[in-house]
């Protein structure tokens, strides 16, 4: 069994949003929550997801946006041992947004788990040439969508085949992975 964490990014994502049809859609999905979605601090933040991770059974398989997804790149190892795979949608670039300054500088180690990114050549909050230097550092896969803006509801995303595709084929691995472990044990 798989556990699936969505993480929204900065100001939440509203109903209708793709995350939020995957939280109501995805049997055992858990979303975190954040005390401040408006003014955001990496402490708080990191702290949340963390402990959102840490009370799911293992394996763990991350559905973040925004900013959702550098402050999953900030987590600490005791999170990240949980996870197994992670979807990283829309990265935002903290050094660009003055009230996303707290997440800077982006961390640029590799992720020890299975990561795709997916970015738009059109991202206002993110040039896709950063999310290529995010997924070339984090090890992670690059999917680039074209003219598909912050990948978000204003940008047209609420229900999002190809991104629930994308993460199916992470859950599809990881159980994988897990069947082959139990054949060999």
């Amino acid at each position: 069994m798989v556990s699936i964490v969505i993480i929204p990014g900065w100001r939440d994502s509203p109903p209708g949003h793709w995350q939020s049809l995957w939280a109501e859609q995805l049997p055992g999905a858990v979303r975190v929550t954040q005390d401040d979605w408006v003014s955001p601090a990496r402490q708080a933040w990191v702290a949340s997801i963390t402990q959102t991770i840490l009370a799911q059974p293992k394996p763990v398989v991350i559905a973040a946006h925004s900013l959702g997804c550098i402050a999953t790149a900030h987590l600490p190892p005791e999170a990240t041992a949980h996870i197994a795979a992670a979807l990283l949608v829309a990265p935002a670039d903290p050094e660009r947004r003055g009230v996303l300054a707290d997440f800077a500088p982006v961390p640029y180690q590799r992720l020890p788990y299975r990561s795709i990114i997916v970015a738009s050549n059109t991202d206002p909050f993110c040039p896709v040439r950063t999310a290529g230097a995010y997924a070339r550092a984090w090890g992670s896969e690059f999917v680039r969508l074209q003219d598909a803006g912050h990948i978000n509801l204003e940008a047209g995303f609420g229900p999002w085949p190809l991104g629930l595709a994308l993460l199916q084929s992470l859950i599809t691995d990881v159980g994988s992975a897990q069947a082959g472990a139990l054949l060999v044990a």
